[in-house]
């Protein structure tokens, strides 16, 4: 059977805001002619000009945390428990097997930048697309800051998901999603405004602290869920195996069978 398998990772690169300035990925370029001073002292009286056009190789030295770049944050990047108390497990302790799932596409491209989905939200989505949500099924939401990359405002672009939305999908066996948004919550900017005028700490990562009460991991900054249709996919997001660390990141990929990949050609070619 024919497959396609499309890319829904951002690049790690420098000079693009995809990450608040302090936060940024820093990528070091060495070419094969600046790294002869790597290779020659490991072959003592070798010269340059006794390699092949006088090079040797081509290294980066990259500077990141984990949560640059597209990545899947584990549980412990909530909260130190889980599941009411249990302690959180990290990234090095996912269950591989959600991370390879039939996918769900959520279309919340029309909600404005700062807007909190609510379960009511999710609820109609999945009514429009006329799925019901099973077990494991990997739901990914594509939000206004999916067409931000690559711009300034990125990082404040895209609705969030709230407390209720997300357990709406915790709720029904859920245990990996996503977002093409900076956060899986709404922008900061936005939430420290409504914090400032209610005062009220638990509108604060409120998606994010649904995982103290049902464990979960989210994957961010996603790209190119424009692509996809609402089902009929897999999702593969296997994260870099850090131990003990609240993520990892990953090239995660929709992947299409032949029959899927006919009924999905006109949302591509829209891009």
């Amino acid at each position: 059977m024919a497959r396609r398998i499309v890319d829904l990772s951002i690049f790690l690169e420098n000079d693009v805001i995809s990450d608040p300035p302090p936060f940024a990925p820093k990528i070091q370029y060495l070419d094969h002619t600046m790294s002869l001073g790597q290779m020659l002292p490991f072959f003592p009286g070798l010269k340059a000009e006794d390699l092949p056009d006088g090079e040797a190789w081509a290294v980066e030295k990259v500077e990141l945390i984990t949560h640059n770049g597209t990545h899947l944050d584990a549980p412990y990047h909530f909260a130190s428990t889980m599941n009411r108390g249990e302690r959180a497990i990290t990234i090095d302790e996912v269950d591989l097997d959600w991370c390879f799932q039939p996918g769900v596409k959520l279309d919340f491209r029309n909600f404005p930048d700062g807007y909190v989905v609510t379960a009511e939200d999710v609820e109609r989505e999945l009514g429009r697309i006329g799925h019901q949500l099973k077990a494991l099924e990997i739901v990914v939401v594509n939000t206004r800051a999916g067409r931000r990359y690559g711009n300034n405002d990125y990082v404040t672009a895209g609705c969030g998901m709230g407390y209720a939305a997300t357990m709406c999908l915790l709720e029904r066996g859920v245990r990996l999603t996503g977002t093409d948004a900076w956060s899986w919550d709404a922008p900061f900017v936005y939430t420290a405004e409504k914090y400032r005028q209610t005062g009220n700490a638990k509108l604060i990562w409120e998606g994010h602290k649904a995982g103290r009460d049902i464990g979960y991991f989210h994957l961010e900054k996603l790209h190119n869920l424009e692509a996809l249709p609402a089902t009929g996919f897999t999702i593969a997001c296997f994260p870099v195996k850090i131990r003990g660390a609240s993520a990892g990141w990953t090239r995660a990929v929709a992947i299409f069978d032949d029959v899927i990949l006919d009924a999905a050609r006109p949302a591509r070619a829209a891009l």
